[in-house]
């Protein structure tokens, strides 16, 4: 609570997040770590089966060269953007849970950093030197070792990440032994690590088939022998793949896999799950059978087949994303910080004071009749507005409209019996945190909100106010009076 809350009342803050990520993590998996490793395999086979007068076999090269271009500018580009636009809209949106991981994984970030900065040195010498390279045998060779350094480097910054995104989903051993290496190896960062790796090679190599068919001629050698490849190479790949998702299944806690029917649909589609879960190894096998057509019938493989499979795989990573960021609620940050960016340890704090007292910015800080409905609206933004709008994605009026009848006048006193319990039967809902006066601030607030239709803006319009009990006049006030005191007692003891 010690930062202004960035709201988006129209599109729901971690909406926000979730779009940024999920473009992110395609071209991330699809042409970084995938993708990248795919093309350098496809330079070194131009040089092995090229003939003993050519450094490698021209046309092979221009196709592989037109696939790396492709990359280059999209990573580059859209790639680079996303990768700062989590790290904006995290900040905007999520700035306890992103303080908390930069404590924590301080190094590993850091390191990241070297290596992400060492990355992009890489490919660009890799893509900039690609022609001149093809100037004698020696030359080509060297080239394509970066090419594999690159795509070295490019897992090395996943499996950073992948480490702090397990820490959020299960912290383990971190929360008693409080080190950078037990944050690390926390339960489900090898089990993700595992899933993603050959994941990432069957995006790339899906994605290096959709491309193959893009820049070479039909009916051309080089079209068929690259479509094969490609072919061969998610086939290669995909089996890992497999095993992975089902180990990486099972060791999820079962809090996580209980959330899973929510998560892959929202509350909306609940009832629809099984229908639903069946569509992620759907696509699977669509990108299986695509696959297996491109190594049996390579002559008569089309573009369309290559499209579904791209669709298909990034449906299924879109699906992944949306389903490891909520199965890990409750929380933001396993057993550590719930989704509203609130401490479990300083629950019983907020139940005694409330939370109003402890935060920096509200414009109540003592709740009356008259200031009921603004407190509800603090209350609302400090503890609701992380998951929830007022009339937007998610709304607060229409869930409780849902449970309770659309079109009719909300209950407060249903409400207010509900929300204290609402945890209990929603396992992914974090505990209303305050005290029993802001609990009735809070139904006040809903309730004015369905009657109104009242838009809740964020900091970044309504600008803020500071709770005068912290204000810097009132700490230092308050440091001064206790030095008095014990200046004082120091007095009477002599």
């Amino acid at each position: 609570m010690d930062f202004p809350m960035f709201h988006l009342d129209w599109l729901n803050d971690r909406f926000l997040i979730a779009m940024i990520a999920i473009l992110h993590v395609i071209i991330n998996h699809g042409l970084a770590v995938g993708f990248i490793p795919f093309v350098t395999w496809l330079e070194q086979k131009g040089v092995k089966n090229s003939s003993s007068d050519q450094v490698t076999d021209s046309e092979w090269d221009k196709m592989a060269y037109k696939l790396m271009w492709t990359a280059f500018i999209i990573t580059t580009t859209i790639g680079a953007m996303t990768g700062v636009g989590i790290w904006f809209s995290a900040a905007l949106v999520s700035p306890s849970s992103i303080g908390s991981l930069i404590r924590v994984f301080y190094w590993a970030w850091f390191t990241e950093w070297v290596v992400f900065v060492t990355e992009v040195v890489l490919i660009l010498i890799y893509f900039l030197t690609w022609k001149s390279s093809n100037r004698s045998l020696n030359a080509k060779l060297k080239h394509i070792r970066f090419g594999w350094f690159l795509a070295i480097f490019s897992w090395i910054t996943m499996a950073i990440i992948v480490a702090i995104l397990g820490f959020m989903m299960d912290p383990g051993n971190w929360q008693t032994e409080r080190s950078l290496l037990s944050g690390i190896f926390n339960p489900i960062y090898l089990p993700q690590l595992f899933f993603r790796t050959p994941t990432a090679m069957v995006v790339g190599g899906t994605f290096g088939l959709m491309m193959i068919m893009l820049f070479t001629k039909k009916g051309s050698d080089v079209r068929n022998k690259a479509v094969r490849a490609a072919g061969k190479w998610i086939l290669i790949w995909s089996p890992l793949a497999l095993v992975a998702a089902i180990n990486y299944y099972h060791v999820m806690p079962s809090a996580m896999q209980a959330n899973m029917s929510t998560a892959i649909g929202t509350m909306e589609f609940e009832q629809y799950y099984t229908v639903l879960k069946y569509l992620i190894p759907l696509a699977i096998c669509v990108v299986l059978i695509v696959a297996l057509w491109a190594v049996i019938k390579t002559t008569r493989f089309k573009a369309y087949m290559a499209l579904s499979a791209v669709i298909a795989i990034m449906a299924f990573l879109a699906i992944f994303e949306r389903v490891r960021e909520f199965v890990r609620k409750p929380y933001v940050i396993g057993n550590y910080m719930y989704s509203n960016l609130l401490r479990i340890e300083d629950y019983p704090l907020y139940k005694k004071d409330g939370i109003l007292k402890h935060a920096t910015y509200t414009s109540v800080h003592e709740i009356t009749d008259n200031t009921k409905v603004e407190a509800g609206k603090n209350i609302f933004m400090l503890t609701c507005s992380r998951c929830h709008t007022t009339n937007g994605v998610n709304s607060i009026t229409y869930v409780f409209e849902r449970m309770y009848g659309a079109g009719k006048p909300l209950n407060e006193d249903d409400m207010e019996a509900y929300i204290p319990n609402m945890h209990e039967g929603r396992k992914y809902m974090p505990p209303f945190p305050g005290n029993k006066k802001e609990l009735r601030a809070l139904v006040a607030y809903i309730k004015h909100l369905q009657q109104t239709g009242e838009v809740l803006e964020g900091a970044q319009s309504s600008g803020v106010v500071i709770n005068p009990d912290n204000s810097t006049t009132s700490v230092a006030n308050h440091i001064e009076a206790e030095k008095r005191k014990t200046e004082n007692k120091l007095v009477q003891k002599k």
